[in-house]
């Protein structure tokens, strides 16, 4: 299966394409994280051409610097996380197209993919995660250090439960995830 890539000029190289915008945004964090040599919390155009190049993307230096300075926030040395992840909105809308249909299409994608998450967790299927269900799933993940304590758990809960019932419906889920997940600079 051969995949569309593309380089910075848009000439066929190797790149990627992230499918859901949720999923995207814990990818993005995590490849962000791996770019940030120093961690110190920004890009810099030389850590991102350091990172575009063990990727096999041959990036002009000049044109990065022309392409990453506008996302750049004056008085920083580099991209923050925000600015990263604009960035690639950017790049992605450029060199794949997304029209109102596709942002729609991505919606309706995300909308399914969070229910489908939600169940993970709603192991009882009424629609409501509790803690229990909560603790039994981090277990599951192997996070049974976050999930040992009820109360830890309960906090867990609490600080997404906006009706305060002591359980997360799928709307208050879903906003946790675009919170947690979608920030724009």
């Amino acid at each position: 299966m051969e995949q569309c890539k593309r380089s910075l000029t848009g000439r066929k190289t190797s790149s990627f394409r992230l499918r859901c915008p949720s999923l995207n945004s814990l990818r993005l964090q995590r490849i962000f994280d791996v770019f940030d040599k120093n961690h110190d919390g920004m890009i810099t155009a030389d850590e991102l051409s350091l990172a575009l190049r063990s990727l096999g993307l041959d990036a002009d230096p000049s044109e990065l610097d022309a392409m990453v300075s506008p996302y750049i926030w004056p008085g920083n040395a580099g991209l923050r996380f925000e600015d990263f992840e604009a960035l690639h909105r950017s790049l992605n809308d450029l060199f794949f197209g997304l029209d109102d249909r596709d942002h729609e299409e991505r919606d309706c994608e995300e909308e399914s993919e969070l229910t489908e998450a939600f169940k993970v967790f709603d192991e009882d299927g009424d629609g409501y995660i509790s803690a229990r269900e909560l603790q039994a799933v981090l277990r599951k993940l192997g996070l049974g250090d976050e999930g040992r304590e009820i109360d830890r758990v309960e906090k867990m809960i609490s600080s997404v439960d906006r009706d305060h019932d002591g359980r997360v419906d799928f709307f208050e889920f879903k906003d946790m995830m675009r919170g947690v997940i979608v920030r724009s600079a």
